[in-house]
């Protein structure tokens, strides 16, 4: 399953610049950081739309789009996602909502006859639940998922074998790619279904703005994870736009781990909550270890570029200007 070389008459992505890109999602934490890089690179006739100008999971009016629009590259960075919360209570939401933006997109992408290249954006749950450390590519399928979003993985797996299938039987040029944790600008803070960096970055932030003594995180804070910034997620998927074709889908990580507890002393720090952390050892602590193993993408010559932490100073920045402020 390695990557299919052909020779293709076409200039490159980076050397097309002129050409129509649709980036699907562009109002997200992936597809907005998509869109700033392309932009930032001289990409002068990217496609967006709205989810009220365009509802992708209705098949007709994503087929009338493509056909008006004929895009010469597409990257599907729409979803829906949510956390543990949101995926346990509308578990049909999740798989249909997903199914459908996927099959719409990479089917009239196909259809229009204009589209050179797709990149589809999974996500790390896609994989077992007690796969190995580091996750390789090739442990996809090969154990049980995580129950808590199973329907979000089975519709992003189905994705992946969309994208293959319509590349074996059609020769078309879908290629998927699989980051780990992201943060960054424009991600969700919401109190009830975030995930745990931009949890920790407003629970501090709130502890801090009410003067409270101290924060109680769950757990003991020794799982380690693993986190990208999601410039560095953009910069990879203009990357693989530019250098792969293959079968096989792609990890997308930043290789370094950090535990639960180095990541909440990092974000109290950057946020200058003053008072005490405390870990409930009372409470779950969830997963041991999750890494992805990203040599793939690594040996072909890109790699992360932003510092943990001055990844979170930029994010607490961001959250401060734009949700905190948006309040007042």
């Amino acid at each position: 399953m390695g990557t299919v070389t052909t020779a293709d008459p076409h200039a490159s992505f980076l050397a097309d610049k002129g050409a129509k890109v649709f980036v699907a999602g562009h109002r997200g934490l992936v597809g907005s950081a998509i869109l700033r890089r392309l932009l930032s690179l001289g990409f002068t006739n990217v496609v967006v739309r709205t989810h009220a100008e365009l509802d992708l999971t209705r098949q007709s009016d994503v087929e009338a789009f493509f056909a008006a629009e004929l895009p010469r590259y597409v990257v599907l960075a729409a979803a829906k996602v949510g956390g543990i919360h949101a995926n346990s209570t509308f578990p049909a939401d999740f798989i249909a909502a997903n199914l459908q933006i996927q099959t719409n997109v990479v089917d009239a992408a196909l259809k229009c006859g204009s589209v050179r290249k797709l990149l589809f954006l999974g996500s790390s749950c896609i994989y077992p639940k007690f796969a190995p450390q580091p996750i390789p590519e090739n442990s996809l399928l090969s154990g049980p998922l995580e129950p808590t979003n199973e329907w979000y993985a089975i519709a992003k797996i189905a994705g992946i074998k969309m994208c293959q299938a319509y590349r074996i039987q059609h020769g078309f040029d879908a290629i998927s790619a699989m980051p780990t944790n992201l943060y960054g600008p424009q991600d969700n803070f919401h109190p009830e279904n975030s995930h745990v960096l931009p949890a920790l970055i407003r629970r501090f932030h709130e502890a801090k703005a009410s003067n409270a003594a101290e924060v109680v995180v769950w757990g003991t804070g020794s799982p380690l994870r693993e986190f990208l910034h999601v410039d560095d997620l953009a910069d990879a998927v203009i990357f693989l736009m530019d250098q792969y074709s293959g079968l096989e889908h792609v990890n997308v990580g930043s290789g370094s781990e950090v535990t639960i507890k180095e990541l909440a002393e990092l974000v109290k720090e950057v946020v200058g909550f003053q008072g005490k952390l405390v870990w409930d050892s009372s409470k779950p602590d969830g997963t041991p270890r999750k890494l992805m193993d990203s040599s793939k993408i690594l040996e072909m010559g890109w790699k992360p570029k932003v510092p943990l932490k001055e990844g979170l100073v930029e994010t607490y920045k961001w959250y401060v200007e734009n949700v905190i402020s948006a309040k007042k």
